[in-house]
């Protein structure tokens, strides 16, 4: 009797999920069927969801909802806590799995080449975003003293990061934030956010509901230069090819013609500003340079020569994410991704690593919408398929899904199950509940597996 296929899926974010998820609703689920296990190296499921999406974004962190569901399948397991390639390897995989889907994402930060990018006081948003959603493998504590912060670029990161120092601590009490960043959020010093970008309003990478929803905050004046507010040829073109584009020039249009009202907290969006520099005295930021850059008829920009220093004492840059790379695992270090045909994981040579493939942003870098991910997993996902028709996939020597307990037992890995987020989830729940709050997330790793029974 033909056994079902053996999947594993490195990563139980979004989009190792929707793989999941592709996988279930293939015709091989109805005949041998598919058996898939999940590794994870944190003891939760949920990735970005969990750890990269502001805690104000409950409309974001409802789509945990639809990922719930794919999970509760019962040909689904989770390994939480589980580390690749520390607490298994890939040739461990390949022992038990017919395919191995790597789906681990990005949660580093890209590198940004401007002196003074090592200061004190010079920080990547991508640890900030760490802090204030309670990883438990970053510090508890994070610096909030000054009074006036840059954050460099213009995307929802860099959105989040802004509204986030911009707000009160008890604006964001009501969301599921930990104690520990609540008492660090109490204690911040912000009045002024400038936030940068080196293009124009038509450039910007906001999402127009993220850009609209800095303004409803009752503490947060949202300030916008109307000599910020300019267009070429391209940026034109842009606005008329591209909705959500022209859903932002229009805000920030408006916001560039209005009175400065009198919120307490200032937020500048600069446009036009490339950095240039992070000015230091005794290792720590006390300014920002930038060049003024002007359009060049294309919807880029070029530098002007002219030059202005800005008073802030902190530096946040929201350039992009950068994936880690896998071991085992060929890979491109302009992109920070593994190279790749369809999902196929390609080696040197053009040749398909047999039976490993990559879906999400560690496959093509960390761009688009949580959405956007699962027409990305269902096209690697059905390039698995057509392998395994073809007869394609190598054949593991332990198809057994109880062979796997026993391997990470004999390893004395702690992992965490599906069950065991319930577990988790109803605890944090239990946390919030006297405060009114939906839930209190745990922080501490510790906390975590005890809470999971693991």
């Amino acid at each position: 009797m033909p056994r079902p296929l053996r999947v594993a899926i490195v990563g139980a974010g979004p989009a190792g999920i929707y793989a999941a998820d592709a996988l279930l609703k293939s015709e091989v689920a109805a005949d041998p069927g598919v058996s898939i296990d999940l590794f994870e190296r944190m003891p939760a499921p949920f990735g970005l969801i969990r750890y990269g999406v502001a805690p104000d974004h409950p409309r974001i962190k409802g789509i945990v909802t639809a990922l719930h569901q794919v999970l509760d399948k019962p040909q689904i397991r989770l390994f939480g806590n589980v580390d690749y390639p520390t607490d298994v390897s890939l040739d461990d995989l390949r022992d038990f799995y017919d395919a191995v889907i790597f789906s681990t994402g990005a949660m580093a930060d890209r590198a940004l080449s401007i002196p003074g990018i090592e200061l004190d006081g010079s920080y990547g948003a991508a640890d900030f975003v760490s802090w204030y959603d309670g990883h438990p493998d970053v510090p508890r504590t994070w610096p909030l003293e000054a009074e006036k912060v840059a954050v460099l670029g213009v995307g929802n990161v860099a959105l989040d990061v802004a509204r986030v120092l911009a707000k009160t601590a008890d604006e964001l009490l009501p969301t599921e934030i930990p104690q520990n960043v609540y008492d660090g959020l109490k204690a911040n010093k912000a009045l002024e956010i400038h936030v940068f970008g080196r293009r124009g309003p038509a450039q910007a990478k906001f999402s127009p509901m993220e850009l609209r929803e800095l303004d409803h905050s009752p503490n947060i004046e949202v300030i916008v230069d109307p000599e910020d507010i300019d267009y070429d040829a391209g940026s034109i073109e842009t606005r008329r090819g591209n909705k959500q584009a022209d859903m932002v020039a229009k805000t920030l249009e408006n916001w560039a013609i209005r009175d400065v009202g009198d919120r307490p907290h200032k937020l500048f969006l600069h446009f036009f500003e490339s950095p240039a520099e992070i000015l230091g005295e005794d290792g720590k930021v006390v300014g920002l340079r930038t060049e003024r850059t002007a359009l060049d008829g294309t919807g880029n920009v070029k530098g002007t020569g002219e030059f202005k220093d800005w008073d802030v004492t902190a530096v946040y840059r929201a350039v992009g994410y950068l994936s880690e790379k896998l071991p085992k695992l060929p890979w491109d270090l302009g992109s920070g991704t593994v190279p790749d045909e369809g999902g196929r994981v390609i080696e040197e040579g053009g040749t398909h690593l047999q039976s490993t493939y990559v879906t999400g942003w560690i496959r093509r870098g960390p761009v688009g919408l949580i959405g956007h991910t699962k027409g990305d997993a269902n096209e690697t996902v059905s390039h698995l398929l057509a392998d395994h028709a073809e007869g394609r996939l190598h054949t593991p020597a332990s198809p057994a899904p109880e062979a796997v307990d026993a391997f990470l037992a004999e390893r004395g890995v702690r992992y965490t199950t599906w069950e065991g987020w319930h577990r988790l989830d109803a605890a944090e729940r239990a946390l919030g509940e006297p405060q009114g709050r939906e839930r209190v997330k745990i922080v501490e790793r510790e906390d975590m597996l005890r809470e999971s029974g693991a």
